[in-house]
């Protein structure tokens, strides 16, 4: 779809993560490692404001279930408002993947359960932190 593609990390400031800024960039290093054409960024400003930066058109968000889709076109209501000449692009996950968040894989995570079935290859996650 695209020649070059961006992740950028957004840094909440009202969100206490559960990784480090600098472990989350990890991760996702890990997961597009041999992909052409793919940087991590990290930003703490809005995200068409980081577009606007980069020179980026097209954001792409991807969501799960209706649930996850409703919010997402909220901020891609929002957004085009804001930045009309930014495009949301909203791709459904495969069926293999739906029932995967990032809440459940915390959780599996939290009690030392093996989350490696529902990482991509290769990515290995920090151990948590004692009381977490």
């Amino acid at each position: 779809m695209f020649d070059e593609v961006v992740v950028a990390v957004g840094i909440n400031q009202d969100k206490k993560g559960f990784f480090t800024m600098d472990q989350r960039m990890d991760i996702i290093r890990q997961a597009v490692k041999g992909l052409d054409g793919v940087s991590v960024i990290k930003y703490s400003n809005l995200t068409i404001d980081t577009c606007r930066e980069l020179g980026i058109r097209h954001m792409i968000r991807g969501v799960r279930n209706m649930l996850d889709f409703e919010t997402e076109r909220s901020i891609a209501d929002m957004n085009r408002r804001l930045a009309p000449d930014i495009e949301t692009i909203i791709i459904p996950t495969a069926q293999e993947f739906a029932h995967i968040s990032s809440s459940a894989v915390r959780d599996l995570l939290k009690h030392r359960g093996d989350t490696s079935q529902f990482l991509p290859e290769g990515v290995v996650l920090p151990t948590p932190e004692a009381g977490r």
